[in-house]
Formats: structure tokens, C-alpha cells, sequence
């Protein structure tokens, strides 16, 4: 029952199948195959830190292959009018669902190994947290999901106790032998990617992409498309939200919670260093948050991922020095440029010296004023949440931590004040769940499309909206 990976062995085909323990030693042999086969570069300037470079054509989320699967479709998505594409998510039906998975996962793992990964989203024993269990054949993703969950032995025995758990299956879709060649040894297979969540068997299947977002399934997968569902049913709420806490020099300390889209800001104000005399921010999370009122009635928090998955553009010393200080060790980055010295680039960062040659995202030599990007818009570091110099005390605690309020922003070029105060309980959950945001390269889109990014859960999201007014007034 653990290794519930029998079904997928039989679909997929692979050569092997290695359960994943999560030793030092076995990470160790994990990266050195992905070194072997060129898909991750030693970068020396580091401790511990690669370079990982992918297909162009898999750097980011593929919202509009993105599928969720019900029954009905009014479970998933409100209908639309006739001709209008739903803006809250795209619903698939479990006939079209199972004519697309027989298209795609029947033999995809083929001449390759299945890993499988029993994951923890939050600290092991914890009551917020949750379990799964992922089939793999993409070993990048098993390096990344030992940075981004708690993984291996500890978890597969929980498992044996007979915790329930969601059902992980993703394939990078290029079983062997290659019928074509692979673009800077990445697998992946972009014209079949499918991104399928069935909340109703808590299963999540993935195919086609090595990429974050869609292949590491304890992310947005998991933390939030299925754990929403979870938390519907059992009264509780999975959001976008980063978590830190706030000591004033009184040595008053409280936690917020904060709700942006991917790449408007949440890594950098969860470690923000601030300006004011005495004043303290500790980071408990940056970039989700599983909330569940205690028996006090009291708004309690858990970061139920192990590791920061973070845009690269734009993070500096000067914007965030707590995040350059996190990921100088043990750190996958993907798609940033690479420096002649074996260190890594990215837009944001301080030109490097005039002799110090660069290499884009592509492989190819690159330079400053020139009219292409070094390293991608999606760019991104993998590392350790331990490794942040202002970790919490309490970002591992089992109960959660506080919630004093939450906040809802978003990027938006022009027409809404930078901050704004609701006038009412009321009046604050329509702002939360109306607000909309740019779209940003996290998500495929190009451009200012504004989209909706926020939903109000339940009715009792007003009370911790209410919360923002109580801690700020």
C-alpha cells in the first residue's frame, strides 16, 4: 500500500524502480546521474549549488494545459457564458481525461527509472500536515523535491502507519530510445503537456514537462489545487500566502500572512530587512500557508514546504540579501545565467567584472547591452529554507504559528492606490476576492493581461480579513 506504485509501474513500463529513502548518499548519486547525463552543471564557486538548463520550450507553468477533473463541471469552475473562456481555471471531463491519459502515460517511462518519492507537506507528525507519494522518472525532480518537502524514510514510515496520502504520477514523456534528440539534454515533451488534478481521488498526473510548477507536484499541485479541496472538506484553507513574523522594539511580536501572485514580491517581503530602528522580520514561509483555527478559535499557520522555490530576476543584495545569503549552498538553479568563475548571473544583480565572460540560460555566450535576456524572466533557485539566516524559531512548529492579519496585494501598472484599507469585515473579503493581478513569466503569459488570482474560500476568511483592520488601526 506504501508504495503504491504498482498500477503505475504497469502503465508507464520503466526498467527500474527505486524508492527514494533520502539519505545524504543517495542525493549525492542522484545529481551525480544528472551530471553524467548533462543535465545539471557543478557550479564551484558554491557549496553544493547546480546549474540546470532546459528545453526553451519548458520554463513555466502551462496554465492553459493545466486541467482540473470532476464530475461536473460546476464543481470545478463557475459556467461561462457560451464562447467565453473561463478565467478560474480550466475543467476537463473524466471521459476526456481518460482518452487523454491513454494518449500519454501507456509506456512513458520506457528504458528509464521510476522513482518513487513519499513527500511530507509540513513537519512530519504535525496535525496541518499532509502526505504523498510521487512516481517519477525525472531524477531533477527528485534532487528538487528533497530541497522542497520533507522526503524519504521518515515520511515512508509514517506511510506504513496508515496515513492517508495523494497519489503523484509524473512523466516527462520521452521514454527510451529517443526517437528525437533532446534540446540541452532536457527531457521533456511539449506538445502532450497535461497537468491533471481529480480532487475526488486526491490523484494528481502530470506528462510532458520537467519544469517546476508542473513537475514537482507538491507545489502548486498538491499545496494548493488539491489541498483546497482537502481543506473544503475539512474545514480549513490552503493559500498563495507568504508567512513571517514581525517583532516591534517593544519586543511585541506578531505573524501576517500575505497574498501575492508568483513573481510580485512575496520572497522578498518575507525576508525583508527593515528600515526601522528595532524593528525584526523572521521568515516562515514564502509562498504558502495552511491555516486551521485551533479550538481557541484562534487563526494558526504552517509553511508546508521544506524549501524556497524562488524567482531569480530581481533578487540582489539590494532587494533581498537574506535570500543571495540563503542560496549560496545546496541550491539547484535553472535557466540563470552562469559566470566564467562558476558562479551565476541574472538580471538585477550587479554587472559582473569586465573580464568575467557570461553564459545565458541558453548555453550561449552572452553579453552586457545585448538585446536578448541572460538568464529567463522564470528563472529560478531551489534551496534549503534552513539555510535562511532570519528563519523563524517556530517555522517547524507543529501547532502553527498565530495569524494577526493578512494582507492581499498584487502588481498593477496603474488605477489602484499603492495601499488601501477596507472599510468593513464585509467590504475587505469582496476586495480579497475580487483583486486582480499582471500576469507575470511564471505562468506562460506575456504582457499585462490582468487576471483574478484570489477566491474567498468561505465565509470564514472574513473573520482573519477582519484581522488586517484589528492589527493596523
Amino acid at each position: 500500500r506504501v508504495v503504491s506504485g504498482r498500477g503505475a509501474v504497469e502503465e508507464c513500463k520503466p526498467t527500474n524502480v527505486h524508492v527514494v529513502t533520502g539519505t545524504p548518499e543517495e542525493t549525492a548519486n542522484i545529481l551525480a546521474g544528472l551530471e553524467r547525463d548533462g543535465m545539471v552543471k557543478k557550479l564551484p564557486k558554491y557549496e553544493n549549488c547546480w546549474l540546470a538548463r532546459t528545453d526553451p520550450k519548458d520554463v513555466a507553468r502551462v496554465e492553459s494545459k493545466t486541467v482540473i477533473v470532476t464530475k461536473k463541471k460546476r464543481d470545478t469552475i463557475p459556467i461561462p457564458a457560451a464562447g467565453v473562456k473561463s478565467q478560474l481555471g480550466s475543467w476537463m471531463s473524466e471521459s476526456d481525461w481518460q482518452k487523454a491519459r491513454e494518449e500519454r502515460f501507456p509506456g512513458s517511462m520506457a528504458g528509464r527509472t521510476m522513482y518513487v518519492i513519499p513527500f511530507s507537506m509540513g513537519p512530519v507528525g504535525s496535525a496541518l500536515t499532509k502526505y504523498g507519494v510521487q512516481v517519477t522518472d525525472s531524477p531533477y525532480v527528485v534532487a528538487s523535491m528533497g530541497i522542497m518537502t520533507r522526503m524519504g524514510t521518515p515520511v515512508l514510515n509514517k506511510l506504513a502507519e496508515g496515513v492517508e496520502f495523494v497519489r503523484c504520477q509524473h512523466s516527462v514523456g520521452r521514454p527510451l530510445p529517443l526517437k528525437a534528440p533532446l534540446v540541452n539534454s532536457w527531457p521533456c515533451n511539449p506538445e502532450k503537456v497535461l497537468i491533471s488534478h481529480l480532487p475526488d481521488t486526491r490523484q494528481i498526473l502530470s506528462f510532458g514537462s520537467g519544469y517546476g510548477g508542473n513537475s514537482l507536484l507538491g507545489k502548486k499541485c498538491f499545496a494548493l489545487r488539491i489541498a483546497s479541496r482537502i481543506a473544503k472538506d475539512e474545514g480549513w484553507l490552503a493559500e498563495h500566502m507568504l508567512i513571517l513574523g514581525i517583532t516591534s522594539p517593544q519586543g511585541v511580536k506578531r505573524y501576517i500572512a500575505a497574498a501575492f501572485p508568483s513573481a510580485c514580491g512575496k520572497t522578498n517581503l518575507a525576508m525583508m530587512k527593515p528600515a526601522l530602528p528595532g524593528w525584526k522580520v523572521e521568515c516562515v514561509g514564502d509562498d504558502i500557508a495552511w491555516m486551521k483555527f485551533d479550538s481557541q478559535g484562534k487563526l494558526r499557520a504552517i509553511n508546508p514546504e521544506n524549501g524556497f522555490f524562488g524567482v531569480a530576476p530581481g533578487t540582489s543584495n539590494k532587494t533581498n540579501p537574506y535570500a543571495m545569503a540563503t542560496i549560496v549552498k545546496n541550491t539547484v538553479f535553472t535557466n540563470v545565467g552562469e559566470t566564467s568563475d562558476g558562479g551565476v548571473w541574472w538580471e538585477g544583480l550587479d554587472p559582473p567584472p569586465a573580464d568575467m565572460a557570461l553564459t545565458d540560460w541558453h548555453g550561449k555566450t552572452w553579453k552586457q547591452g545585448s538585446s536578448t535576456l541572460c538568464a529567463h524572466p522564470n528563472s529560478r533557485f531551489c534551496a534549503p529554507a534552513a539555510q535562511c539566516p532570519i528563519i523563524d524559531p517556530q517555522w517547524e512548529s507543529e501547532e502553527g504559528v498565530p495569524i494577526d492579519a493578512i494582507i492581499f496585494g498584487g502588481r498593477r501598472p496603474e488605477g489602484v492606490p499603492l495601499v488601501y484599507e477596507s472599510l468593513n469585515w464585509q467590504h475587505g473579503v469582496f476586495i480579497g476576492a475580487a483583486m486582480r493581478s499582471e500576469a507575470t513569466a511564471a505562468a506562460e503569459h506575456k504582457g499585462t493581461d490582468p487576471h483574478m488570482f484570489l477566491r474567498c474560500s468561505s465565509v470564514k476568511l472574513s473573520g482573519a480579513v477582519s484581522l488586517l483592520l484589528l492589527f493596523f488601526t
